[in-house]
């Protein structure tokens, strides 16, 4: 990965949530709540971008910071849709999502070259062109340009196929 800024990752956070947001205009209740035979709801894919509950993606992320090398263990493929997730509506979990990557955003946006080449240990990483060892600014920029626009790819599909139905 080119050598990035926190503020150009910041700004690409920004970008890529504002994509996303786009991508879920108009999608009401019922739409986000079905899902193609065998995929994710529109709602269970808001979900998995939020990841567990608890602490959020800067906490991890500033374990990087804090730590030395700290094992950050990510699960792939779980859409992490809780009950509490399950009765909230879709535009709440979209904001939810947008504050969170918010605090990711600020959390980029301060961060120096040397945090930035601060490494963790990610094992599912590990077959990735990242690798195990990924420095911080290489954590952010998958997150969002693979994990994110994934995701916002993934819902596009997903709204065609209910729309299909």
């Amino acid at each position: 990965m080119a050598a990035s800024t926190g503020r150009q990752l910041a700004e690409t956070i920004h970008t890529r949530i504002e994509e996303l947001k786009k991508v879920c205009e108009g999608i009401d209740e019922g739409t986000a709540s079905r899902a193609p035979e065998g995929r994710w709801s529109p709602k269970q894919i808001l979900s998995h971008v939020l990841g567990p509950e608890g602490p959020g993606i800067t906490e991890g992320l500033q374990s990087v910071l804090d730590l030395d090398i700290p094992t950050i263990d990510l699960e792939a493929e779980n859409p992490f849709f809780s009950e509490r997730r399950a009765l909230m509506r879709f535009d709440e979990l979209l904001s939810e999502v947008e504050k969170q990557y918010g605090e990711v955003s600020k959390f980029a946006e301060g961060l120096s070259p040397d945090q930035l080449d601060r490494k963790a240990h990610v094992p599912l990483l590990k077959e990735t062109d990242l690798g195990e060892y990924p420095t911080l600014e290489g954590m952010i920029g998958s997150l969002l340009d693979y994990h994110l626009q994934f995701h916002t790819d993934h819902m596009r599909e997903i709204l065609k196929a209910l729309q299909a139905s």
